[in-house]
């Protein structure tokens, strides 16, 4: 199941792929986020780094200010070659912006997107802002600091526990937005509240206004979770959308902290009642709470919004 589609914009810049074939490319070579997208899941490593060397043929010496990635070829059984990046960090001195993993189900199921330590990608741009990343299977991260991130969004079907250890572990005086789709146990997903506490405590975060902790299969335990958590009370937007939530999770959010400070607490796709729902909309009068695509549990239980 997918929910996630091919970005129009990434970094409030239009996309332009780097094959288009408009005749007229971008005046300013910054002013777009450049793709990269193989198509073919079966593209040797040499036809990706032409595909890459053509990228920095249309930018300049200082390379592009945004850049996604999306098949780079048998991204279900190959993790994205991060090296290619690290070793041309000379190269890319403008980078701000990065997206690994821009494939949509039909080009590979979420869960089947091979990744890799990401941690050099951090470490060789010291002045990257945004890192988004699909896919976990492979996936890791060792804490690091980060002055200038500010923009931290891992999409999975299951994000390991020790990946999220790792993320609270980290120091990221700048990040304002950290989403984790933490996904389910049965897809590499075995990450619990207490995982999540140093996030929650807000510590190595001063910055952070968005928290999303979304497509999670723990949703009523997060929610319990977040309903005393620190960093809470200086949040503008709280997301705990396209995971399970039950009137048991609302019922906790709602008899913790208040919550009437934040701008908005997105909970779409959630198992909550008609009754429920309604009850948080009406007890936050001043917060815009999305409690759309109510879900009803099936034989088997409940279902994360992205899953198989």
């Amino acid at each position: 199941m997918g929910i996630y589609k091919k970005l129009k914009t990434f970094a409030g810049l239009p996309v332009v792929d780097v094959e288009t074939k408009k005749k007229k490319l971008p005046d300013d070579p910054a002013a777009v986020a450049w793709v990269i997208d193989m198509e073919d899941f079966e593209a040797d490593p040499e036809e990706l780094e032409a595909a890459f060397e053509k990228v920095l043929e249309r930018t300049g010496p200082a390379g592009p200010a945004a850049l996604i990635i999306g098949e780079w070829g048998s991204a279900y059984e190959t993790p994205f070659p991060y090296d290619l990046l690290v070793r041309n960090a000379g190269r890319l001195s403008a980078l701000r912006s990065l997206f690994v993993g821009e494939l949509t189900g039909e080009q590979c199921e979420i869960s089947w997107i091979h990744q890799d330590d990401i941690t050099p990608v951090l470490e060789s741009f010291p002045a990257l802002e945004r890192l988004w990343v699909r896919g976990a299977e492979g996936l890791s991260l060792k804490p690091v600091r980060h002055e200038n991130l500010r923009e931290l969004v891992l999409q999975s079907g299951g994000l390991p526990a020790e990946v999220v250890r790792a993320v609270g572990a980290s120091d990221l005086p700048s990040l304002t937005h950290l989403e984790l789709w933490l996904g389910v146990d049965e897809y590499g997903g075995d990450a619990r509240a207490d995982d999540l506490a140093p996030v929650l405590a807000g510590r190595t975060l001063p910055a952070l206004t968005y928290l999303g902790l979304r497509n999670a299969e723990i949703a009523d335990e997060l929610a319990s979770a977040v309903a005393a958590a620190p960093i809470v009370a200086r949040l503008t937007d709280l997301d705990l959308s396209m995971g399970v939530l039950g009137d048991t999770g609302a019922e906790t959010l709602l008899a913790g902290q208040p919550l009437t400070h934040l701008r908005s607490l997105k909970l779409r796709h959630h198992f909550m009642s008609e009754e429920m729902a309604q009850r948080l909309v009406d007890e936050l009068p001043g917060v815009e709470v999305d409690v759309s695509k109510r879900q009803e549990e099936e034989e088997w239980g409940r279902y994360t919004a992205v899953s198989e």
